[in-house]
């Protein structure tokens, strides 16, 4: 089992930045990672659907045999994570709770601001995250139009910076301390959301805190891989065109991506 890899899903491509976490944290584990991009963006699709698609999903990796699932993608944690926790005897590690526990402890005026995809915000639940801790006001705003600029390859530019402007103005002005990226394709738009922001407040990226709850998670359960094992296995698999998600994967993970497999039929 610690030879095994973590189990890393996603609707679409956001979630290799959670990969790219991982990759850093965790040099010496294999990763398989399996992008459902064939049916993204889960964020405006029905709750109902969007849990059905990740069961689908998330039933592959453990099919595949991961020693850790995460799913790396805000709307289907929301969507999905208790049903998987019951489903599956491998530990479940999802992108809310991490990000919110971290917010929570960085805040200073008691004062958090969460944006995300439609589908996040309306779930509310980063809101019902928060409950644990009442004495925090959170204010919870969607950016839907982040993601169709971060998968164009945009991250800069006047047109982005306007949009910006707009979605984050409103969250600055509740005059929030603390920051949480509640979508993972945020942490590519980590400069202009500082820019419009300002220095003073505190951005949390689930992917970084997720990453995190996945090392304590195989530190507790003794199954980090042993660093004189061989060289670790990247694996990536899409049930969209394999060659346009191997483009924008290298370009949100980097050049690790070199091969990519068509619904998981041939990852080794």
């Amino acid at each position: 089992m610690v030879d095994a890899p973590i189990g890393i899903f996603d609707s679409g491509f956001g979630g290799l930045t959670v990969a790219r976490s991982v990759l850093d944290q965790l040099p010496h584990e294999s990763v398989a990672y399996f992008g459902d991009t064939a049916r993204a963006p889960y964020g405006p699709r029905p709750i109902a659907q969007t849990r059905q698609f990740a069961l689908e999903c998330l039933d592959r990796l453990v099919d595949h045999g991961v020693k850790v699932l995460v799913i790396a993608c805000n709307t289907a944690s929301a969507a999905v994570l208790h049903d998987a926790r019951e489903r599956y005897d491998v530990p479940v590690i999802e992108v809310i709770r991490p990000a919110v526990r971290r917010a929570a402890a960085a805040t200073r005026n008691g004062r958090v601001g969460v944006i995300s995809t439609l589908g996040t915000h309306q779930s509310q639940a980063y809101v019902d995250a928060f409950a644990a801790a009442p004495q925090i006001d959170v204010l919870s705003r969607p950016c839907p139009r982040f993601v169709e600029f971060v998968e164009a390859g945009v991250t800069g530019g006047k047109e982005l910076l306007e949009v910006a402007r707009e979605y984050l103005e409103p969250v600055a002005a509740h005059d929030v301390d603390t920051l949480v990226l509640g979508c993972t394709h945020y942490p590519l738009l980590t400069g202009v959301i500082s820019y419009v922001m300002g220095d003073g407040v505190t951005l949390v990226s689930s992917a970084e805190e997720t990453a995190k709850d996945v090392y304590r998670v195989l530190a507790d359960t003794d199954t980090l891989r042993p660093d004189d094992l061989p060289a670790p296995s990247l694996a990536f698999s899409t049930t969209g065109d394999a060659e346009e998600f191997r483009g924008l994967a290298r370009r949100f993970l980097g050049p690790e991506v070199e091969t990519v497999f068509g619904n998981l039929a041939a990852l080794p």
